[in-house]
């Protein structure tokens, strides 16, 4: 992109926030508007999709956290392995992976308008280990295949399924007929069609991304860290959640997710320039205060308070998370959970050292990137 490209993108970016009367830690209400004016079905099915993993983000945090932590008190002392306590903390740390399909299949049950119970029945189903005795056409069945994506599909049937049965089937054997005719179609659906195909868009998620990664390296991800944070305005990043939650179950890893923490990273440089810039004293106390919490992964303050109404800082942001998400997809970091990033994710990583290199190199450019574009210092009484 050329310089006068950029300025012609910057200058639109101030002309729709003057017009929309946006002012210092206003930005939120812009945003709403514009997730307003673009949710279209897909973006709504997308919100839907990741609603299911909302209630396992605690989860997926306690436990990435606790196996990032163990994985360096393993580096600095391999001795520490045969430790029953340590052996204790490795399975809780494991816990979220080990029954997730099961979590999922109880959601997606709920959120597609069936009994949660039932969308978790047939997710343990298709986990239950003693499929792997069972043959069907020369090959024996394969427990879990397809992870959380077949668990979705499964789930969706279901609930579909069911409803249709409360309307056809009478009152009075509504209560028993309709859980037990929906487990025994949709669990033979499950096995014959749907898990197989929730198992090759599994793989091919799992494929396209790791060699996407390998083979693009750094450019990829410059350009995924540099678009994240408009996804994250348009709301269209809600379809990375299951995908991240995929390459986990798949790879232990997600290798998406330190890279597009990068741009919550670049927010903060951008931030930083903005502070030493701005003589708004509003302004200022505003980066004071949001930048605490932006370091440690909490963006939003950042974004709706400071960069986003701000225009130029916004795209200062972006370019400073796609030089941090370069660095990632270079070395392949991957990271153990999700719903978190910023310093935290850290410990979740494989390679604590060269994800801070990122963040730092991200706060940089994010700060020199926002420092050669400028903005438009408000007004002290904004």
């Amino acid at each position: 992109m050329g310089p006068g490209k950029a300025t012609n993108i910057c200058n639109a970016v101030n002309e729709i926030l003057k017009k929309s009367a946006v002012k210092i830690g206003d930005g939120k209400k812009l945003h709403e508007e514009i997730r307003a004016r673009n949710a279209t079905p897909i973006k709504l099915f997308f919100k839907k999709i990741a609603s299911i993993f909302m209630p396992l983000i605690p989860g997926f945090i306690a436990c990435g956290l606790i196996t990032g932590l163990v994985g360096i008190a393993l580096k600095i002392s391999p001795e520490l392995a045969d430790d029953n306590f340590i052996k204790l903390l490795m399975v809780a740390g494991n816990a979220v992976f080990w029954g997730m399909n099961l979590f999922v299949g109880y959601n997606a049950g709920k959120i597609f308008g069936g009994t949660p119970i039932i969308g978790g029945v047939l997710a343990a189903m298709i986990t239950h280990p003693a499929l792997k005795d069972i043959n069907f056409f020369g090959e024996n069945l394969v427990p879990g295949r397809g992870g959380i994506i077949s668990v979705i599909l499964i789930a969706a049937f279901a609930a579909w399924l069911e409803k249709k049965l409360h309307k056809i089937i009478p009152e009075m054997f509504d209560l028993f007929l309709t859980p037990l005719i929906t487990v025994l179609i949709s669990g033979t659906v499950a096995i014959f069609i749907l898990q197989p195909i929730g198992g090759a868009i599994a793989d091919g998620i799992g494929t396209a991304a790791t060699t996407a990664i390998e083979s693009g390296g750094a450019a990829v991800g410059f350009i995924l860290a540099g678009i994240w944070l408009p996804l994250v305005m348009f709301g269209i990043h809600q379809a990375f959640t299951p995908i991240h939650v995929s390459l986990i179950s798949q790879y232990g890893m997600t290798i998406l997710l330190p890279i597009l923490a990068m741009a919550g990273a670049g927010q903060v440089g951008a931030a930083i320039a903005v502070y030493f810039k701005t003589k708004n004293k509003f302004l200022k106390k505003t980066v004071a205060s949001a930048l605490p919490v932006g370091i440690m992964g909490v963006g939003e303050p950042l974004i709706y308070g400071v960069t986003f109404p701000l225009g130029k800082p916004f795209i200062g942001a972006c370019i400073g998370g796609a030089f941090g998400g370069a660095v990632q997809a270079s070395f392949e970091i991957g990271a153990a959970t999700l719903g978190i990033s910023g310093l935290p994710l850290a410990a979740t990583t494989n390679n604590a050292a060269i994800y801070l290199l990122g963040v730092l190199i991200a706060y940089v450019a994010g700060f020199i990137a926002t420092w050669i574009l400028g903005f438009e210092d408000p007004p002290e009484e904004n």
